[in-house]
């Protein structure tokens, strides 16, 4: 009981339900583990009273949470101060206040942002804490609009160099803001990888979630570009005819996209580039950026540095640099200070022409423009892990715990933040990590948004069926997400599709975090505990990125799983236990879309290939007759419900038109946002990433393709007459 007792205090749950109804014991040793990653030792029945004591202790002498949340219609809890005492804060503008008596109501009527607060007890005891004044609400999405998803890398034209860049999606928020009205362009995750070769493809196991990835730069688009002369000009010249050879590789002769050639390439250019001065208007803003950033790009780019010389697993690096503030760390950071240099500006010249893009997506008349995608962890072995050692639970992996629908639980092999340690910096790393995502979007989606209040940890070494839940304040999560937001400007959408535990979808919906709706999984599933956006029942998690081979998880009885809790590539066999939801019983607040980055594409679904090419990779859950006769029954009832409702009035035979009417039907909902997988729009058949396989499919290296695989460049996208079909669709439906 007592060890029970400390788990709970700790916030790391004991049990947990599988499904409804049923709950299942964490073994001791698993508790003993995760109590451990937050440094709480309850190996013994002596260090479980031992440590009892200490959190007891240390309740009694606390007059202050580490932390101190505050909102307009949610004062803080300050009735642990003794009677006498007084508070003054200071403010984030560096003024100062006397409070005087505590008064809740008084610190939520503080201006928003983080400041100071100091409360001083009878007997001179002083304690001091973050207090985050947070608005109720994010701001919301500015009426209803339509807009692309998009895998960047995917997107290539006839002037990017191997791979869809920075410059690519700025020309696609051009036109497509000023010839389909769109209203935005929800794009993967841009994060910085850690580097290969071979590179992760993956933008889901990210070394860095804080800054992007120079891979995406445009070279030409580079000011200093203009500048080069002499045997620097002719190399430049020389490096962007290989490039053309590559990207005609891609689109003309089936090549995957390879990121690590494309990135050999740009990197030898951006050295060109940086011999050349830069002019005194843009030093400054250079100078200005490091300004900005500080220590987190300080940071970034010494990892980067250092992983030149020692390998990309700061985890095998000699012993003095595996801690950011070492001595050894500092001297050889004075060694490395032209490298460090080098990857600084990188970082800029990226943010620079991210800026650019959300520019374009403005002037184009887009009433969101670009929204980022922050993933729900980083690599073990990457920057952000090196540089906040402390915020991160050493020896544990994020992931799943088992259900009906994968017995084996799932690891995505991304360690956790500490939720204590996250409370102890007043949020610091979290504030940091939106703002620099904020810095240029109109919205933001958030990777598998549940995080925001619990995660399963799996302790290192174990199978994901030993891991146990650990919950973080949501409260204050929200309450900074909100802050952050509501400076920039900027919607949030919340991936909270498959199992969500009770209470917090509502929460989110109360801070004005849209939800993500996916219309195969919009269905009523008659046991009287799900909602529309609730996904399959018993859905698992994942994600949101192919594994490491060593971390694929089975998912049995329903298809491949996937990064957003839902059971990836098939609903629940239809019938009257799973209702189709008409659109009118939609909720308003969302994303609404008919498929996503790791869901096969719609033509797939509508065709019986999504089922084919998951025979073919011995992926089917079941028989194969089986499956593709489940297929076939949902396939046949959503274009009898379409024929119905009059939005397929060409008749269920025609693929073209089967994909009109799905997104017919989502116009008919009460969604704010409505989002079309790109390659739909060009009736592409095949999936970006197909969840449950490694080697087995080219995840995240393919480009966007006609019904025939042949690729579409972004200039045959803007001539398509099928994309333009679809999209009258879409802009007339939101007239």
């Amino acid at each position: 009981m007592g060890r029970a007792r400390l788990a709970r205090l700790h916030g790391v749950a004991t049990s947990y339900a599988p499904s409804p109804g049923t709950s299942v014991q964490i073994a001791d040793d698993t508790v003993v583990a995760v109590l451990a990653a937050l440094g709480v030792d309850a190996s013994t029945p002596h260090a479980v009273r031992t440590a009892l004591a200490a959190y007891e202790d240390d309740a009694r002498r606390a007059l202050l949470p580490c932390t101190v949340v505050a909102r307009p219609d949610r004062p803080p809890d300050l009735a642990r101060l003794p009677e006498g005492t007084v508070l003054r804060v200071e403010t984030g503008d560096g003024e100062t206040a006397d409070l005087g008596a505590p008064d809740p109501a008084s610190l939520a009527r503080l201006p928003l942002g983080v400041h100071v607060l100091e409360a001083r007890a009878p007997g001179g005891r002083t304690a001091r804490a973050p207090l985050i004044v947070a608005p109720d609400r994010v701001p919301a999405p500015p009426g209803r609009s339509h807009g692309f998803l998009v895998q960047l890398y995917s997107l290539l034209s006839r002037r990017s160099w191997g791979m869809g860049d920075l410059g690519d999606l700025a020309d696609l928020a051009a036109w497509s803001g000023r010839a389909l009205g769109t209203g935005f362009l929800q794009l993967n995750p841009l994060h910085a990888a850690v580097p290969g070769p071979p590179t992760d493809p993956s933008p889901y196991r990210p070394s860095s979630r804080r800054f992007p990835d120079p891979v995406h730069l445009r070279i030409e688009h580079i000011p200093e570009y203009a500048h080069l002369t002499g045997p620097a000009r002719l190399r430049a010249g020389e490096l962007a005819a290989r490039a053309d050879a590559l990207r005609s590789e891609v689109l003309e002769r089936g090549a995957l996209i390879d990121r690590d050639a494309v990135w050999a390439l740009k990197r030898e250019a951006l050295e060109l580039l940086r011999a050349v001065p830069l002019s005194p208007g843009r030093r400054a803003a250079y100078c200005d950026f490091l300004a900005e950033q500080g220590q987190a790009l300080e940071d970034h780019a010494t990892w980067c540095a250092i992983a030149e010389r020692h390998g990309p697993d700061w985890r095998g690096w000699p012993v003095g640099l595996r801690d950011p503030r070492s001595p050894g760390t500092a001297r050889l950071r004075h060694r490395l200070l032209d490298r460090i240099d080098f990857h600084c500006r990188l970082a800029w010249l990226t943010d620079q022409q991210l800026a650019a893009a959300q520019r374009a997506a403005r002037d184009a008349g887009m009433a969101v423009g670009l929204v980022h995608d922050l993933a729900v962890g980083v690599h073990p072995s990457g920057a952000d892990t090196w540089a906040q050692q402390d915020a991160f639970a050493a020896g544990m992996s994020i992931g799943a715990p088992p259900d009906a629908f994968n017995a084996r639980g799932q690891d995505w092999g991304l360690p956790p933040w500490r939720p204590d340690a996250l409370a102890a910096a007043g949020y610091a790393p979290y504030r940091e990590l939106l703002r620099g995502l904020l810095r240029h979007a109109g919205a933001l989606r958030i990777d598998h948004v549940m995080g925001l209040f619990r995660l399963w940890w799996v302790p290192e070494g174990r199978p994901p069926t030993e891991g146990a839940y650990v919950r973080y304040d949501g409260e204050a999560m929200l309450s900074v997400l909100a802050l952050e937001a509501r400076r920039a400007g900027a919607a949030v959408i919340g991936e909270d599709l498959g199992t969500v535990e009770p209470g917090v979808r509502e929460a989110l919906a109360a801070r004005g975090v849209l939800g993500t709706s996916v219309l195969w999984f919009e269905r009523d599933y008659g046991n009287g505990e799900r909602e529309a956006g609730d996904g399959p029942p018993l859905a698992v998690d994942g994600p949101g990125a192919a594994p490491a081979p060593e971390a694929v998880a089975e998912s049995s009885g329903a298809g491949p799983a996937g990064e957003d809790g839902a059971v990836r590539d098939a609903a629940p066999a239809s019938g009257a236990a799973a209702r189709i939801l008409a659109p009118e019983e939609w909720r308003g607040a969302c994303l609404a879309t008919v498929t996503t980055h790791d869901l096969p594409t719609t033509a797939a679904r509508l065709t019986g290939e999504d089922v084919a090419l998951r025979e073919r990779l011995g992926l089917l859950a079941g028989p194969p007759e089986r499956e593709r006769s489940r297929a076939t029954q949902e396939r046949t009832e959503w274009l009898r419900e379409l024929v119905r409702r009059g939005l397929l009035p060409e008749g269920p035979g025609d693929e073209e038109a089967a994909v009109k009417a799905v997104h017919r039907f989502l116009l008919r909902t009460p969604a704010r946002m409505v989002g079309v997988w790109l390659p739909d729009a060009v009736g592409d058949r095949r999936p970006q990433n197909l969840p449950g396989t490694w080697e087995e499919y080219p995840n995240w290296r393919l480009p966007i393709a006609g019904p025939d695989g042949r690729p579409h460049t972004l200039e045959e996208l803007a001539a398509s007459p099928r994309l333009h079909a679809l999209m009258r669709e879409l802009a007339d439906g939101n007239r």
